[in-house]
C-alpha cells in the first residue's frame, strides 16, 4: 500500500508491506533552517496504542552517556534522515504516522510543522502472493538484547521463533494444507535437513497425501548430499524422497500443492531447508496461489524426478528453454517462470536488460559477487537510483579487482551498495556485541536472497525472485527457478520494504568495517557515529545534487518527489520532454541495452513498440 501526503511543508510518502512501513520524507526549503530532525509518533488503530518511535542516537549535550543497547524517544532525540522505516509493524494493521519537524535547542525542542499519513499493512493470509521474509539478521542489537548473544540452540524456541519471523510457520502452514487423500506435495530442494519441515512432510504422507521430494544427492566436496542423506534417514522418510544425482548442482527450493493431481499453489523462494537457511542469513519464501504457474513448476518437478543428465548429448537444457522461453515481451500484470540450466545466457541477459531499463530505481541482492552485466548497469551515468545488498563484493578468482570495482560503484552519487557485516564484540560502548552466525559452520553469513526490483515504487514494477544468483553458473549449469512478476504493486511494496530493512541494517555495519580496515590503530569509538548532529547542516547532503553518498537521490526517490526528480533529470540529461515520449532518446547516457537493438526495450518488456523505455506512473 502506498500513501503520499503533503501537509504544512512536509512530504510523507508511506510504502507499507507486511512487517515494514517505509517513510520517504521531504521538506520545504523555508523549513530547512534550524531543523534538528524528525520525530515520528505511531498510532496503532488496530490495537489502540500510541507512542513515539525510538532510536539509538542522542544529542551528546543532552545524553552523553547512553547505556549499551538503550533506545530513546524521537520526540527528544529525533531521526536525522529523510528516509525512516518502522520494522515493528504487524501484518493487516491500521497505522497513523505523524511526522514532526523539531527545532530549537537540543534540550528544549519545539514543534513547528507536522504531517500525518494513514496506512494499512498487507495481510499474509488469503492473498494471491504471500511473501515471507525471515529476520535475516542474527547480527542485530535486538537479538543481543533479547537473547544475550547466545546461539538459538542454547536459547530455545523463543530465539528460533524470533529469527524465523513467520517464514518457517509459512512453510509448515503450506504443508498442512495437504489434509489427506486426494492432496499432494511435490517438491525439489537443494539443502533438505531441518527436522520440522521433514517431519511435517512425513505427517502429510501419513494423512494420506501423495508426497514426494527430489533432493540434491550429487556427490561433491562442498555439496549438501551427505547431510541431506543423514537428515532423511534420521527422519525416516526415504520412501518419499528421490535422489538427484546426475546434475551439476540442484539448487532449487520449491514445493507444489496439488489436489486430485491438479496443481493448486506454489511455494518457492531462496530458502534452503536448514537451520542457517531458515533462521540465519536473509531469505524469503514466496507462496503463489496460481494454478498456471504451479502447473509449470509441477512439470519441472516431474522432469527432475527422472534425474536428467545435464551434460551433452542430453537435451535437458533445451527442455528447460522450451518449457520457459525468455518472453518475447513481458505482458502487463503477468507472471513468467524461468528454469535452468539453459544452453545459453539468454535469461541472464534478459534480467540485465530489465535492470538497465529501470528508469526510476533499481534494487538488487547478490549473494555471490556481482556479475559484470550488472556492474555495467550500476555504472551507468544517469540519475536512476540504484541500490544493492551483497553478501560480499567478490566470488571466485580475482578477488581484489572485484572489490575495487564495487568500491568504484559506491562512489557514484546515485549508487548505494551495502555489504553484510556485524558490530564486533569489542564494539561501541553504547552498542552490544552482535552474534556472527546461528550455527558453527556456515557458507553464507548474511545475505542469501536473490531478487531484483525494477522501478518498485511505480505503478508498473517488475519483481524477479527465486533461487538463481544472477550469475552465469546459475543460468547454464545449475538447476534453478525464477519468477518474473510485472505490475503487482503489492508484491513490489513487500519486497521493497524488506530490501530497505536489510540494506539499512548492513550499510552501517559495513561502514564500521571499512573504517576499521583503513584505520587498524583506531577503535570503533573513533568512527564517531554515536551522537546526533547538533547543527542544522545535517540536511546539506540531502539537497546537494553532487552529493556522493546517494542521500540526494534517495530523498527524491523515496519521497516520491516525481516532478522535481524529473525536472532535474531533464536538465542533467538535456531532455526536453518527460520520459515515456517516444521522441526522446534512450535516457541512460545514450546507451541502449547491451543485448537489445536501439529502441527495442519495450518491444521486449511491454510489447508496445511505440515507446522506447518503460512507462512510469
Amino acid at each position: 500500500m502506498r500513501v503520499r501526503v503533503e501537509q504544512n511543508g512536509i512530504v510523507v510518502n508511506a510504502i507499507a508491506g507486511c512487517h515494514v512501513v517505509t517513510l520517504g520524507l521531504d521538506i520545504a526549503h523555508a523549513l530547512r533552517q534550524g531543523l534538528r530532525g524528525f520525530a515520528v509518533r505511531r498510532t496503532d488503530r488496530t490495537e489502540g496504542e500510541i507512542y513515539w518511535m525510538k532510536g539509538t542516537k542522542t544529542f551528546e549535550s543532552v545524553e552523553p552517556y547512553p547505556a549499551p543497547g538503550e533506545q530513546f524517544s524521537s520526540r527528544y532525540h529525533p531521526f536525522q534522515t529523510f528516509q525512516w522505516a518502522d520494522y515493528s509493524a504487524k501484518p493487516d494493521h491500521n497505522y497513523d504516522y505523524e511526522v514532526v519537524a523539531l527545532y530549537g535547542a537540543p534540550n528544549a525542542l519545539e514543534v513547528r510543522a507536522s504531517a500525518t499519513v494513514s496506512v494499512k499493512t498487507e495481510p499474509i493470509v488469503e492473498v494471491k502472493h504471500a511473501v515471507l521474509f525471515n529476520r535475516g539478521a542474527v547480527a542485530t542489537q535486538e537479538y543481543a538484547r533479547r537473547f544475550l548473544n547466545k546461539r538459538p540452540e542454547n536459547v530455545g524456541p523463543g530465539a528460533y521463533q524470533w529469527l524465523s519471523r513467520g517464514l518457517l510457520e509459512g512453510i509448515a502452514g503450506f504443508i498442512n494444507r495437504a489434509k489427506g487423500p486426494g492432496f499432494g506435495l511435490k517438491g525439489v530442494f537443494y539443502e533438505f535437513q531441518w527436522p520440522t519441515v521433514l517431519e511435517g512432510l512425513a505427517a502429510a504422507k501419513e494423512r494420506g497425501a501423495d508426497v514426494s521430494i527430489v533432493f540434491d544427492d550429487i556427490e561433491s566436496e562442498t555439496g549438501p548430499w551427505e547431510k541431506n542423506e543423514n537428515a532423511i534417514q534420521a527422519t525416516g522418510i526415504s520412501y518419499i524422497c528421490i535422489p538427484r544425482r546426475n546434475g551439476k548442482l540442484m539448487h532449487n527450493k520449491f514445493l507444489v500443492l496439488t489436489r486430485d493431481g491438479q496443481p493448486l499453489a506454489l511455494l518457492t523462494g531462496s530458502t534452503n531447508i536448514t537451520e542457517n537457511g531458515i533462521f540465519g542469513h536473509a531469505n524469503c519464501v514466496h507462496i503463489v496461489e496460481d494454478t498456471e504457474v504451479a502447473a509449470r513448476y509441477l512439470t519441472y518437478y516431474e522432469k527432475l524426478a527422472t534425474d536428467p543428465e545435464t551434460k551433452a548429448p542430453s537435451t535437458y537444457k533445451e527442455w528447460t528453454e522450451q518449457q520457459t522461453p525468455v518472453p518475447g515481451f513481458l505482458a502487463p500484470h503477468s507472471m513468467s517462470a524461468i528454469f535452468s540450466p539453459r544452453s545459453q545466457l539468454d535469461a541472464l541477459d534478459w534480467y540485465a536488460d530489465i535492470a538497465r531499463a529501470a528508469h526510476g530505481g533499481l534494487f538488487m541482492t547478490f549473494a555471490f559477487g556481482m556479475n559484470t552485466r550488472f556492474r555495467d548497469v550500476f555504472a551507468l551515468r544517469d540519475n536512476v537510483l540504484r541500490m544493492a545488498l551483497m553478501e560480499k563484493e567478490w566470488n571466485g578468482r580475482n578477488k581484489e579487482p572485484q572489490i575495487a570495482a564495487i568500491r568504484a560503484l559506491q562512489r557514484l552519487p546515485n549508487v548505494v551498495i551495502a555489504i553484510g557485516n556485524r558490530i564486533p564484540l569489542s564494539g561501541f560502548d553504547q552498542w552490544l556485541g552482535e552474534l556472527e552466525r546461528v550455527t558453527k559452520t556456515v557458507n553464507i553469513h548474511w545475505v542469501h536472497t536473490k531478487f531484483l526490483l525494477a522501478d518498485p515504487l511505480s505503478d508498473d514494477p517488475i519483481v524477479i525472485t527465486g533461487s538463481a544468483n544472477f550469475s552465469e553458473t546459475s543460468t547454464t549449469t545449475n538447476d534453478e527457478n525464477m519468477l518474473v512478476i510485472r505490475g503487482d504493486t503489492r508484491v513490489a511494496d513487500i519486497y521493497f520494504g524488506e530490501f530497505m530493512r536489510l540494506h539499512s541494517h548492513y550499510a552501517f555495519r559495513q561502514a564500521v568495517a571499512i573504517f576499521m580496515a583503513k584505520n587498524p590503530d583506531k577503535s570503533p569509538e573513533d568512527f564517531n557515529v554515536r551522537f546526533l548532529v547538533e547543527k542544522d547542516d545535517w540536511t546539506r547532503d540531502y539537497f546537494d545534487p553532487n552529493d556522493p553518498t546517494g542521500r540526494y537521490a534517495r530523498r527524491l526517490y523515496f519521497s516520491g518527489t516525481k516532478n522535481g526528480a524529473l525536472a532535474e533529470r531533464r536538465t542533467a540529461g538535456g531532455l526536453s520532454t518527460l520520459p515515456g515520449d517516444p521522441s526522446v532518446p534512450y535516457p541512460h547516457g545514450g546507451f541502449p541495452p547491451a543485448h537489445l537493438g536501439y529502441g527495442e526495450p519495450l518491444a521486449r518488456l511491454t510489447g508496445d513498440p511505440s515507446v522506447r523505455f518503460p512507462k512510469k506512473s
